[in-house]
């Protein structure tokens, strides 16, 4: 029970932050930029998985939950718990910036593939894939910081074109919470499909190193 709190708690971390940020940019005319709310999304997954790492893993998205399953680091019994409370914590962060700001505000941070649904598609599942890859393969210690800045690379590169999701949570809540769901199925399948991909990389490349090692 404490794993599930911990997760749901990064999750609501990540989306209040993070899409706050795209909030905020709306309501005062874009004062964050892209810039902004990018390295505001980039903190937020760093302090929320310093934070709540050691109690949970701070996966903060489905999409890692699966790829750290199919890596044979998460049991498969796990995997549907973590899903529920990471879309609640994301839908508690949501509903938290609507009674604040209101449905108008950025769409609560809604993502839209305004480079057109291919491309679109292709960026997301290429962003997972390069965050996922680097969460699998980084040093836990190093884990947070490189999560973040990934995350803030990502956001403030493909922000403007996708809104830089790389998460079905992140995506769902806002759009739910909203209305707002023009594209949806993307942010749910790109990312997933990106986190599985990545996966199966990072089992490629240890078996090269451990092929390479072997006498």
């Amino acid at each position: 029970m404490r794993k599930l709190a911990g997760e749901g708690l990064a999750t609501f971390i990540l989306v209040l932050l993070g899409t706050g940020a795209c909030v905020v940019d709306a309501a005062s005319g874009g004062k964050l930029g892209a810039l902004g709310v990018g390295l505001v999304f980039g903190l937020a997954v760093f302090a929320a998985a310093t934070a709540l790492g050691p109690v949970s893993g701070a996966h903060m998205n489905p999409a890692v939950t699966l790829a750290l399953w199919r890596a044979k680091r998460f049991p498969v019994r796990e995997i549907a718990p973590y899903v529920i409370v990471q879309i609640l914590g994301a839908l508690a962060g949501s509903a938290i910036l609507l009674l604040v700001f209101g449905a108008r505000a950025g769409d609560l941070g809604a993502t839209h593939p305004a480079a057109g649904l291919l491309a679109s598609f292709t960026l997301e599942f290429g962003m997972t894939l390069l965050l996922v890859l680097a969460v699998l393969r980084a040093p836990a210690r190093f884990g947070p910081a490189a999560a973040g800045i990934i995350v803030a690379l990502e956001a403030i590169f493909g922000g403007p074109a996708t809104g830089a999701s790389m998460n079905p949570a992140r995506s769902l809540a806002p759009a739910l919470v909203s209305g707002h769901m023009d594209g949806l199925w993307i942010y749910m399948i790109a990312p997933t499909f990106g986190a599985l991909a990545a996966s199966e990389m990072d089992a490629a490349l240890s078996a090269a190193r451990s092929g390479r090692r072997a006498p």
